[in-house]
């Protein structure tokens, strides 16, 4: 859940950004954000269900794979291309969806009541933490390098979900 919170917030945070660069009004990059948003929030009934039918674990993959290809398809996307950096931008919530969903379950299922909620609270905390970080570093890093050097940095460093969720499956 952190580090989808780090790589969703540092690449959303710079998109409207680029977008600005690239000549795309308010309007263009809102729509960017509020379909992204969507794409964050709406899914969760159904990601739910992806839990409890195909696992934990299962869906932590999927969500480091779709931020993979978010970041990919940010990156990859033409500066004047609205649509592709919305469907990127989709994706980019929906992966953050998967992981902060499952994570959950995974919280849920590994704490004993008596600190499920000090635990969580203190996941709630690293979250945020960061989200802050992710949103300082997104700056620094377009700065420095750009936007696509940012969005496949993001996509690459989700893949560390890869190896840690097979971990926590050879765990059990």
């Amino acid at each position: 859940m952190i580090l989808t919170q780090f790589v969703m917030v540092a690449i959303m945070t710079m998109t409207p950004v680029h977008m600005d660069h690239h000549g795309h009004g308010t309007a263009a990059s809102g729509l960017v954000i509020a379909v992204h948003v969507g794409a964050m929030y709406l899914p969760s009934p159904l990601t739910g269900w992806l839990v409890d039918r195909y696992g934990r674990i299962a869906v932590v993959a999927a969500s480091g794979l779709t931020l993979l290809a978010a970041g990919i398809l940010a990156a990859a996307a033409p500066g004047d291309s609205v649509a592709l950096l919305a469907l990127a931008l989709a994706l980019l919530g929906l992966g953050w969806n998967f992981g902060l969903v499952s994570g959950t379950a995974i919280i849920t299922d590994a704490v004993p009541l008596a600190t499920r909620a000090k635990t969580q609270g203190m996941v709630d905390v690293s979250i945020a933490v960061a989200g802050a970080t992710g949103g300082l570093a997104s700056g620094v890093v377009v700065a420095a390098a750009g936007y696509t050097v940012l969005a496949l940095a993001g996509g690459v460093l989700s893949l560390l979900l890869l190896p840690a969720i097979a971990a926590v499956a050879r765990s059990r």
